[in-house]
């Protein structure tokens, strides 16, 4: 052993080296370099030109519930690569690089806790793992939180984040479209609240089906949400679309959407819309 290895070594503590990479962020949409720490207490928002950044389940979970306390619903288990789907790489693989890198078993997440006292379970697709891409564990988990929410007696909310269905798992992944459906109208029967936010980006399948059909239709400001791409309807209609169009602010001023709130308000408009929706519980 080197003198400067054993010097190192009888050093008690060593600072990590602060960095432009962990001091800085820049705005995917403006590029201003914002202080990260700041960047973070605005809620991943840019403090400049406002672009909410797309944030993860676990973030949005701290963001919403009182205090940041919550409980992770079970994810449910469900058959891997059922067609053994293969192209220039595995589908397994794909999903062992996901988890890799998300730290979670598949794209969509549930939680049950508090909004201001208020009892509600609440699930979130994370657009990083796959693309929030629906297969049959997302319809599996979303059958699981509104499940849990019947039972419970409580909202069921969710954040949608998607590419659309998972095309490794074809028309698998198509079956969740009715099979989400129904879990909506369970809860329905139930007198019980479907509270819808569409984050960016919100298409395809998910789009077509539980995406759309909330009591309440709320979206982030800038959010894309339609089902097929600009690009491919300007090229089956042969017409350019308006500016912004599928764009959140669009829809709200087509009738499409009820509301555009930004992310710093959110959680006090959802308060506000369990108190209409199920007054006899929030009283509780």
């Amino acid at each position: 052993m080197s003198w400067l290895s054993r010097v190192k070594k009888g050093i008690p503590f060593l600072p990590k080296r602060q960095t432009t990479d962990n001091l800085w962020h820049k705005c995917v949409k403006c590029g201003t370099m914002v202080f990260l720490k700041e960047w973070e207490d605005n809620l991943r928002v840019c403090p400049r030109c406002e672009y909410h950044d797309r944030i993860g389940p676990a973030a949005r979970f701290d963001q919403l519930f009182d205090r940041a306390k919550y409980e992770l619903l079970p994810t449910p288990a469900v058959r891997e690569d059922p067609l053994r789907f293969k192209a220039k790489e595995r589908y397994t693989e794909k999903l062992k690089e996901a988890r890799a890198k998300t730290g979670e078993s598949d794209a969509l997440l549930n939680a049950r806790g508090k909004i201001d006292g208020n009892k509600v379970v609440v699930g979130v697709q994370d657009f990083a793992f796959m693309g929030g891409s629906m297969g049959i564990a997302v319809g599996a988990a979303f059958l699981v939180g509104v499940r849990t929410a019947i039972a419970d007696h409580c909202p069921y909310i969710i954040f949608t984040a998607s590419g659309g269905a998972r095309m490794q798992e074809a028309a698998l992944s198509l079956m969740q479209l009715p099979r989400t459906i129904v879990a909506v109208a369970e809860l329905r029967e139930a007198g019980l609240p479907y509270i819808v936010v569409l984050t960016d980006p919100t298409t395809g399948g998910v789009t077509a089906s539980y995406a759309m059909l909330g009591d309440v239709q709320i979206a982030e400001p800038g959010a894309l949400i339609g089902f097929a791409g600009q690009r491919v309807i300007e090229q089956t209609i042969r017409e350019k679309l308006p500016e912004g169009f599928q764009r959140a602010e669009y829809l709200l001023e087509h009738g499409i959407i009820d509301m555009v709130v930004a992310r710093n308000q959110l959680r006090e408009t959802l308060s506000r819309l369990i108190a209409y929706l199920a007054p006899e519980k929030a009283a509780a």
